[in-house]
C-alpha cells in the first residue's frame, strides 16, 4: 500500500486527485495545439478561396473549430455511454473490464438508503431511478449536445464552401443529411468502437503491473477478478 502523503492540503489534494489533474492538463494542452494548428490550417484554405483570414477570437466561433472539437468529442461520449451501459447487460469471460458471468455483482443491488448515501438515494422515488441510471444518461446528453455542435459548426464550414462555388447552401437539417455529415460521425464512431473492443479483449491476455484497468499479473487467462 502506498504510504500516506504529507499533511499538507496542497500535497494530499494533488495526491487525491493526479489522475483527472494530470488528464485535464493533457487535454488543455492538446486543445491549445489543436486551436493553434487549427487556425493556421483554416486560414490557409481561407486563402485558397480568396477570403479574408480570420483573427484568433473570430476563429474560436468559427465553424470550423465548432466542427472539428465536437465532431471529436461526440465519438468520445458515445463509447462511454455505450460502454457503461452493454456493461451492464453483456459478458466477456475472462476480461478485466466484465462482471464475472455467473455470480452476482455489488454494482447490480439494489441502493439502499443510509446516512453516508449520495442524497437522491436517500430521497427516493423519482430522484434516486435518475441517479441510478446518471452515468450513462450524463454520457448520452452529451453525446447530443456534441453530436448537433458538430453538425452546426460542419453546417457553416459547407455552406461556406457551398458559397464558394455558387452552390445553394443548407440549413442544419439538410446538413445533417448529407453523406459528408454521416461520413464524418461514422468514421470517428468505428474507431471508439474498436477502442472498446480492443479493451475488453486485451485485457483478457495482457497486463499493466499496478493498473485498475488490469488483470494481476500471475491471475490465469480464463479467470477473473
Amino acid at each position: 500500500m502506498p504510504s500516506q502523503p504529507s499533511s499538507s492540503p496542497l500535497k494530499r489534494f494533488l495526491y487525491e486527485n493526479g489522475l483527472s489533474l494530470v488528464t485535464l492538463g493533457l487535454v488543455l494542452l492538446a486543445m491549445v495545439g489543436q486551436i493553434v494548428f487549427g487556425w493556421h490550417e483554416y486560414n490557409d484554405e481561407l486563402e485558397q478561396m480568396e477570403l479574408a483570414p480570420l483573427a484568433l477570437g473570430a476563429y474560436l466561433k468559427s465553424g470550423h473549430f465548432i466542427e472539428a472539437t465536437f465532431e471529436n468529442w461526440e465519438s468520445e461520449f458515445l463509447q462511454m455511454g455505450l460502454y457503461v451501459l452493454l456493461t451492464v447487460w453483456l459478458r466477456q469471460k475472462g476480461s478485466a473490464e466484465s462482471k464475472k458471468p455467473y455470480e452476482e455483482d455489488e454494482v447490480d443491488r439494489e441502493p439502499q438508503p443510509h446516512k453516508d448515501a449520495p442524497w437522491p438515494v436517500r430521497a427516493g422515488g423519482l430522484w434516486k431511478t435518475l441517479y441510478k441510471n446518471s452515468l450513462s444518461l450524463a454520457f448520452f446528453l452529451l453525446f447530443l449536445a456534441s453530436f448537433f455542435l458538430h453538425a452546426y459548426g460542419g453546417m457553416e464550414v459547407y455552406n461556406i464552401e457551398q458559397q464558394h462555388h455558387g452552390e445553394p447552401t443548407v440549413d442544419l437539417w439538410g446538413y445533417m443529411a448529407t453523406s459528408r455529415f454521416w461520413f464524418e460521425s461514422l468514421q470517428n464512431w468505428q474507431s471508439e468502437f474498436i477502442a472498446i473492443l480492443s479493451i475488453v479483449v486485451l485485457s483478457i491476455y495482457l497486463r499493466q503491473k499496478g493498473s485498475p484497468e488490469s488483470k494481476p499479473v500471475d491471475m490465469a487467462h480464463q479467470d477473473m477478478e
